[in-house]
């Protein structure tokens, strides 16, 4: 029924999250990640926001990735808080059915990143939220190579990770990219800082959904 689709249902609640990383690697406890950004909403209001960094003795980052995220050490040292802490902030949301968790390749990703953390904290790995994620990126490959989304809700996060590995040169979906394709104001100087992206991020999400029969 087009009436059970997430565009509406003006009471949903969707967690919008991002972290920033020591480099690309999905599987090195060394690749920490040292910012997350998240918004929980319900509909279009805002009902919590964080904007956290996460305290390592020993941050190995990356040249690249410091150009790339603009790390400001004096700032990480002033702000950063314990990793443990930042888990019982975020996972409050994270492990709560209610929310739709939403990211940009947060299935190719940002979850292999909170597994890292978790990892980092003693902790097993806990995946269980998947099946109530969408990525972003996955949905904008789908709308381009006309992919239909299954009937069949219980196989959406199978069907995603199967967009994860769609490459076509040709395609642009970067946040950067898609926030030209749908006419969205964005300040270059500030993306790749994680709650800029999310603030982003969800809106490219709320014109997806038009698009996509999710």
């Amino acid at each position: 029924m087009k009436e059970d689709l997430i565009r509406f249902n003006k009471k949903q609640k969707f967690l919008v999250f991002d972290f920033e990383t020591c480099s690309l690697n999905l599987a090195s406890k060394n690749n920490k990640p040292w910012q997350l950004a998240y918004t929980a909403y319900e509909g279009d209001k805002i009902e919590h926001q964080e904007d956290i960094y996460i305290k390592w003795d020993d941050l190995p980052i990356s040249a690249e990735a410091k150009r790339i995220t603009k790390f400001n050490e004096s700032k990480y040292r002033k702000k950063a808080i314990d990793p443990r802490e930042v888990l019982s902030i975020f996972e409050k949301y994270l492990y709560n059915p209610s929310y739709i968790k939403v990211g940009h390749n947060i299935l190719g990703f940002d979850i292999y990143m909170h597994n890292i953390l978790r990892k980092c904290c003693g902790l097993e790995s806990d995946y269980s939220y998947i099946n109530e994620s969408l990525d972003t990126l996955c949905i904008a490959k789908s709308i381009k190579k006309e992919i239909a989304i299954p009937k069949d809700r219980k196989d959406l996060a199978l069907w995603q990770f199967k967009l994860t590995s769609v490459y076509d040169r040709k395609m642009k979906n970067s946040i950067k990219a898609l926030c030209k394709e749908y006419d969205i104001e964005f300040d270059e100087n500030k993306l790749h800082d994680a709650l800029y992206d999310i603030k982003l991020n969800y809106e490219i999400f709320k014109k997806q959904i038009w698009q996509a029969e999710i």
